[in-house]
């Protein structure tokens, strides 16, 4: 991965001249798509663009006000149709050679559609596939659209957290060498909260089998910007992998890079049939604005990345040590183990630039001080009985994160009381589970019959849907695992203790969407 040096342009550009505040870091003539953005979005203020195209609202802000600025399509807006695929193939080449790949496309479909993609570009239907059951719901739904059927894989907890960890390459090789047919494995890493994997040993696994490593490394778009980060994963072994440069990254929503090192370079996977199975699932109308981004973002990491990123592990490590000296909380730390009142054991892998906190020894319940920062109009990524993710990242500065910790510090103090044993989200607990029975493929799951059933009463039959506490979006109840009553419990549990239950043909969890038993 190519990192420039460099520390952000000061207030006053060269000569003495403002900064323009449309390209604040000077990054435009580095990234062709930003450059075409500007220009098009220039010419619709001035008037001298006035595109019969679409999108339907035409740029216009009497109709719908300033929700439309800026929202031009690649097609007729960054660049006349007919010349469109040549620069945006510009801005995707320059991505590959920055992250080490020599194939990238360009998503406005979030990572959903990168796991999609790449699961219909490994391999057939009925094949099988190592996965590790951490997946998220897109990527369970790739494995519904390609066929391939799940070899589960699965994590262990810490000890004293109830976080999953990385997944044990022993674990994959055995699951390798029961399934010698298998067509890749298929990880998540990092995970949502943050802890990873060896990747250099699993990729050395799949390697030994002959299949590729793909990850959806979705939480990881700024791994190798900064030598105290993990490395990027196509530098740690990793073969393919989709990652949402708007979670990490100064990028817009639903922005997402797909990578992959291909048969062209030595790799395991063909970039023919990548391209299709990335066109197969891609919208032929892409933002303009969103595909703009991921190429700003791609230049921001190379010539500002590593001074960025600096910047962000500092604040974090600020955090880090100022919510340690809080009573009972514990705190993820990467360099200690787990640092709190709690006291230290265990060391965990995790990304620096993640600030994980476990509520349990504080007695304050996550919803209660979630609905204070909410108040204070300060929303976080996770939060659950326990645990709390506030996302700091290379857009955060010093004021926000002290507000950040201030309100936090007092909503702690606010809710506290007697500590309590930590919980297991029943996501990671489901993941991490020894025995994971599928009766049916995901994909003749979905296809198969359904009825829905009382949810008391759906223990031991197939699981037609899939039913997760979001955050994370880890399915405890998925398309073809046999019902157990723990799963049913653990998600019950989770509901009435205020976590939002995603994806369920009913969130009141009343009834469960199950395959219909065939009368003989």
């Amino acid at each position: 991965m190519h990192v420039v040096t460099q520390t952000p342009p000061p207030p006053q550009a060269s000569g003495g001249s403002p900064v323009d505040d449309r390209d604040p870091l000077g990054i435009a003539d580095h990234a062709p798509l930003l450059r075409a953005w500007l220009d098009a979005e220039d010419a619709v203020r001035t008037g001298t663009l006035t595109p019969f195209t679409i999108p339907g609202h035409k740029q216009r802000t009497d109709l719908l006000g300033r929700l439309t600025q800026g929202d031009l399509p690649l097609y007729g807006g960054l660049a006349p149709i007919k010349a469109a695929d040549e620069l945006l193939a510009r801005a995707e080449q320059l991505a590959a050679e920055h992250f080490g790949a020599d194939w990238c496309r360009f998503s406005v479909g979030g990572s959903t559609h990168g796991n999609q993609a790449l699961a219909l570009g490994v391999g057939r239907p009925g094949r099988p596939v190592v996965v590790a059951r951490t997946l998220h719901r897109s990527g369970l739904s790739a494995l519904i659209l390609a066929g391939l059927n799940p070899v589960w894989v699965h994590p262990r907890l810490h000890e004293q957290t109830h976080l999953p960890l990385g997944v044990d390459p022993g674990a994959v090789r055995a699951a390798l060498a029961e399934h010698p047919d298998a067509c890749a494995v298929l990880l998540t890493d990092p995970s949502y909260v943050g802890t990873c994997g060896d990747l250099p040993a699993l990729a050395d696994v799949a390697h030994a089998a002959g299949v590729p490593l793909i990850l959806d490394a979705a939480w990881g778009a700024h791994f190798g910007a900064h030598p105290a980060l993990p490395p990027h994963p196509l530098a740690a072994g990793a073969d393919a992998l989709v990652t949402s440069a708007h979670k990490t990254l100064p990028a817009l929503n639903q922005a997402t890079y797909v990578l992959a090192r291909t048969t062209r370079t030595g790799g395991l996977l063909d970039a023919d049939r990548l391209t299709r199975a990335f066109e197969t699932g891609h919208t032929t109308s892409p933002s303009g604005a969103i595909l703009a981004s991921l190429d700003a973002a791609r230049a921001v990491l190379a010539l500002h990345g590593q001074a960025l990123a600096e910047e962000l592990l500092r604040l974090v490590t600020l955090a880090r040590r100022r919510l340690a000296a809080v009573p009972g909380l514990r705190v993820l730390d990467p360099g200690t183990g787990v640092a709190g009142a709690a006291g230290r054991a265990g060391t965990v892998r995790l990304d620096p630039a993640k600030l994980v906190l476990q509520l349990a020894g504080t007695g304050a319940h996550g919803h209660a001080v979630e609905a204070d920062l909410v108040a204070a109009g300060l929303p976080v990524e996770l939060a659950d009985r326990d645990t709390l993710i506030p996302m700091i990242t290379l857009a955060d500065d010093e004021d926000g994160v002290d507000r950040l910790l201030s309100t936090l510090e007092a909503s702690i103090a606010r809710h506290g009381g007697p500590a309590r044993s930590p919980g297991r989200n029943p996501a990671w607990a489901i993941a991490a589970g020894s025995i994971t029975q599928q009766a049916l493929s995901p994909r003749e799951a979905f296809f198969a019959d359904h009825e829905r059933v009382p949810w008391a009463q759906a223990a031991g039959r197939v699981c037609a849907e899939i039913v997760a506490p979001y955050p994370p979006g880890v399915p405890v109840l998925a398309p073809g695992e046999l019902v157990t009553p723990e799963a049913l419990a653990a998600v019950a549990a989770a509901r009435a203790d205020g976590s939002r239950i995603a994806y369920a043909a009913d969130p009141t969890l009343s009834t469960l969407e199950v395959v219909r038993v065939r009368q003989s």
